[in-house]
């Protein structure tokens, strides 16, 4: 048995090595970013009005002036236009290029427009120049995102200000979920009173989905050789398999057997945590990865979110930054294991609120409809006092 600790070290030890693919703008949200983005030009690309108003020179409001004849407008979208008389003024528009010979922008409400001209009615009004200065956002060249940004929509609006129309993103390994056990019935089916519809895989479709990444579903009987023919096919078009059942120790168990039988290297079998405690992981040459989770369906969302999530994140370049939340009342758990608490995350001023959530145990799913997540409680104590503060792994927001 291993330690949570040296369960995620090997865990991302062993990263997937992802292709990547060009995807269309609008197809690159929540995707990871494969290549680096330079400026193709400055960023603004000229001194740029910041507020509507009138352009003028500022040493004309120093010597006093305070009426300016407008002898112009200049429109964002226009070329830029030169202030010809260096007592008059230019009226601006926000975005528009800062006219040639003005160095500073009055705004409209600092103003009365009269018969052409514009009188100044603010003695503070010259002292912000607003002016959107050329390159002071990003220099011509300079790098603007780097691979393995997550891209949110914000980096899209980066991407589209330099001509992206199409972008280079990691694309998501090839993915398999693959359920196990004689009890599991399709969705559609009516179950006999000794067995249950299958819901883990659908599950782990769903938390795949939300980060943009496809799994094909499959269900496999609990018979041995059945069990290697059905994962043998599979193995032939993923490129990681999550198996949801079949890794205790149980006489119907054969998953670890099956997978061995493969060419699969078990890596670890069994982590000292709850609940997920028979979770197995292994490689084969060939390159495939393999997530066994314990069937019990809290077991299979807590180790998808803890440890499979963060794998495949870390794989294409990025991460999942780490959280954290205060324990809201004292809790107790005696067994020297890592205890994944469920909790209702809440945001009290400011500071994340966890609220323990009593369940059923990891067979309970139901639960999981009042719970944001799992408070990681370490194996080195048995109480835990409320305001101390622990890694909060969460599902929902």
């Amino acid at each position: 048995m291993v330690s949570v600790a040296e369960a995620t070290s090997v865990v991302f030890s062993n990263l997937f090595q992802p292709t990547t693919m060009s995807v269309s703008l609008t197809d690159a949200v929540n995707k990871v970013l494969a290549e680096r983005i330079t400026a193709d030009r400055d960023f603004p690309p000229f001194d740029r009005v910041a507020m509507d108003g009138i352009a003028i020179r500022r040493d004309a409001w120093k010597m006093g002036q305070r009426a300016f004849k407008l002898e112009a407008v200049q429109a964002a979208g226009e070329p830029r236009k030169t202030l010809k008389n260096k007592t008059n003024a230019i009226e601006v528009m926000t975005g528009a290029p800062m006219p040639d010979g003005a160095d500073v922008v009055i705004r409209y409400e600092d103003l009365r427009i009269e018969e052409a001209t514009a009188h100044i009615t603010s003695e503070m009004a010259a002292d912000n120049a607003f002016i959107h200065r050329q390159a002071v956002d990003a220099a011509k060249d300079s790098v603007l995102l780097e691979p393995g940004i997550l891209l949110s929509s914000a980096e899209i609006a980066l991407l589209a200000s330099v001509g992206k129309s199409r972008v280079k993103v990691y694309v998501f390994p090839k993915a398999a979920v693959v359920s196990t056990g004689d009890e599991l019935v399709h969705i559609d089916d009516i179950p006999l009173p000794h067995q249950i519809r299958r819901s883990n895989t659908y599950a782990l479709q769903a938390a795949m989905k939300t980060l943009g990444w496809e799994g094909a579903i499959h269900h496999l009987k609990d018979d041995k050789a059945s069990m290697i023919e059905g994962l043998k096919k599979i193995a032939q078009t993923a490129e990681v398999i999550i198996l949801s059942g079949g890794v205790s120790k149980g006489k119907f168990d054969f998953v670890p057997d099956a997978l061995e039988a493969l060419g699969v290297k078990k890596l670890f079998h069994q982590v000292s945590q709850r609940p997920g405690k028979p979770f197995w992981f292994g490689v084969s040459p060939a390159g495939l990865t393999v997530f066994a989770l314990p069937g019990n369906p809290v077991s299979t969302y807590m180790c998808f979110y803890r440890y499979i999530r963060p794998w495949v994140m870390k794989s294409l370049k990025t991460s999942v930054d780490p959280s954290y939340a205060v324990l809201a009342s004292d809790f107790a758990f005696a067994p020297s294991l890592t205890y994944f608490l469920q909790v209702t995350v809440k945001n009290e001023n400011g500071k994340l609120m966890a609220y323990p959530e009593a369940g059923g145990g990891s067979g309970d799913f139901a639960n999981l409809k009042n719970v944001t997540g799992f408070l990681e409680l370490p194996a080195t104590a048995s109480t835990f006092k409320a305001g101390e503060t622990f890694p909060y792994i969460p599902f929902r927001q």
